[in-house]
């Protein structure tokens, strides 16, 4: 079964006819081409899919594509660019916190939605942030320190 939906994406609405059952990820790379967003494990466990939905962090992987009709996805294409990066972004490279950059989409989009919330977080606080995404390069503590540092500058 199919659905005709707009999809706003990154501020962008996006006519389409998907079926019920597609994920939000799928749709993100196939339909609207923004690759950013990556396919982990696909079971809400790595957190490489993570997008905001209405500031909301969401792994895409298990998120229906028909869930987000209405409502305004942002994906790590709708931060920043490689000229005009967001904080995050531009502090996640200067610290050493990308390695591979299979996770950093996702990593990103979750200490966005955690400094949206909370603009002074402490170390705890980023950590529970940022639970829901796994890396297996870093051992953490440069994106610790780059979310740390991100903060203060949006501040």
């Amino acid at each position: 079964m199919t659905h005709e939906m707009n999809l706003a994406v990154n501020g962008t609405t996006y006519p389409l006819t998907v079926d019920v059952s597609r994920n939000l990820l799928s749709v993100l790379r196939e339909e609207v081409g923004l690759t950013g967003t990556k396919q982990g494990c696909d079971d809400c466990e790595c957190g490489a899919c993570m997008v905001l939905v209405d500031g909301q962090p969401v792994n895409s992987c298990s998120y229906l594509a028909v869930q987000a009709g209405g409502r305004e996805v942002t994906t790590i294409e709708g931060l920043g660019t490689a000229d005009d990066m967001h904080p995050i972004q531009a502090k996640m490279l200067e610290a050493g916190g990308v390695q591979c950059g299979f996770c950093t989409p996702g990593m990103i989009m979750s200490a966005q939605a955690l400094l949206s919330d909370n603009p002074n977080p402490s170390g705890e606080e980023i950590r529970i942030g940022l639970s829901g995404n796994l890396c297996r390069c870093t051992g953490y503590q440069k994106i610790l320190q780059a979310i740390t540092e991100a903060a203060v500058e949006i501040r």
